[in-house]
């Protein structure tokens, strides 16, 4: 049996779980998430816990027995604490800027500036000049526009230009040398 799987969800103070047409709804302090679920796995609640239970051992219900589990968990922590991404801009002359929450503009080299649009439910902050952190309550959400970002101007291995996420260690490569 799966180990993930089985481990039940506790729900925090504040926090409120429905299921409804095999449609989880989880609402908390920072919004609401909602996420289908397949209907080979059934979600319950017992006490005072959110149990995912799969109706045969089947290769396919076992696999998707822990994937829904881990969904509904993320779904828990996302309208509790919520999720964020650091990013990194380094590059001479690199310069980002933030109009509201929600829109951004990154000068990164190119001859003209990027705008970045924040998708609904997610915010952007700068605490430092060239450090932007993505935050928003759907960890999916999250990490896509991250990556999304980060797209726009790949590392590159000699100088280390570019934008990178916080944690990434980058690795700068040993240019030409002269030799005698």
């Amino acid at each position: 049996m799966s180990r993930i799987g089985r481990t039940p969800i506790v729900l925090p103070a504040g926090v409120t779980f429905e299921n409804k047409d095999n449609l989880v709804t989880i609402s908390g302090p920072l919004g609401k998430l909602t996420q289908k679920v397949d209907k080979s796995i059934d979600v319950v609640m017992e006490d005072g816990h959110v149990v995912c239970k799969r109706h045969s051992d089947d290769k396919d219900h076992r696999a998707l027995h822990g994937l829904y589990r881990a969904l509904i968990h993320n779904m828990v922590v996302g309208v509790t604490k919520g999720f964020e991404k650091s990013l990194i801009v380094s590059g001479v002359g690199y310069k980002v800027t933030l109009n509201g929450s929600n829109k951004m503009t990154l000068n990164i080299g190119f001859s003209h500036p990027i705008e970045v649009v924040a998708p609904e439910g997610i915010t952007f902050a700068l605490p430092q000049p060239l450090e932007i952190v993505v935050k928003g309550i759907d960890r999916q959400l999250v990490g896509q526009t991250a990556a999304t970002i980060k797209a726009y101007k790949p590392v590159e291995p000699y100088h280390n230009y570019g934008i990178h996420y916080k944690d990434e260690v980058v690795i700068k490569k040993v240019g030409k040398r002269a030799t005698k």
